[in-house]
């Protein structure tokens, strides 16, 4: 791992990908152990989480399904907390166990109306696993039940992550450089 420069910006190493396949495994267990009988839907919200839930998904060992929902709430490196749903689930989620699948929660605001918005299509249960969890950050109350990272308040990319639609490719995990 070495720095890397994306547009305008330097990054540097912060988690390598042994660690990331690491920690996506170990959530991966606790969901199959937690899930175990049920056929739970992962609902993966795009662009970020692509990655992590595909890698997710290919460790979980129950039957599983995935869908994907798309979020925006983000301009180049500033959330802007303004919360557009960009494209809607078309699975009928009654009764359904349902998995959101996202790749960082920071202030929760857009976790907190997304569970809002789900809830109203009456499914079994909903629950929350994230690649990266910001608790700092925190605005809202959640109850996260996976989380494979908590960090700081930095600004990262990689692994799906991305800084003005770039950098998503990289295979580790980069923080911004001071």
């Amino acid at each position: 791992m070495e720095t890397v420069k994306i547009k305008d910006k330097e990054f540097v190493p912060f988690i390598p990908e042994n660690e990331i396949k690491e920690r996506v495994k170990a959530v991966a267990e606790q969901i199959s152990k937690d899930m175990e009988g049920k056929n739970p839907l992962l609902l993966a919200v795009l662009n970020g989480s692509f990655i992590f839930a595909a890698d997710l998904m290919r460790e979980i060992t129950i039957p599983c399904e995935i869908s994907f929902v798309k979020l925006a709430s983000y301009q180049g490196t500033m959330s802007t907390g303004d919360v557009k749903e960009v494209m809607g689930i078309n699975e009928d989620l009654s009764g359904r166990t349902v998995i959101i699948v996202e790749d960082i929660v920071e202030s929760g605001l857009t976790m907190k109306q997304m569970i809002e918005s789900l809830g109203t299509r009456s499914p079994e249960s909903v629950h929350i696993c994230t690649l990266l969890l910001k608790p700092e950050r925190l605005k809202v109350e959640l109850d996260i039940e996976y989380v494979a990272f908590s960090i700081p308040n930095d600004f990262i990319l990689g692994y799906g992550l991305d800084y003005d639609q770039q950098g998503r490719h990289l295979k580790d995990i980069y923080v911004l450089k001071e």
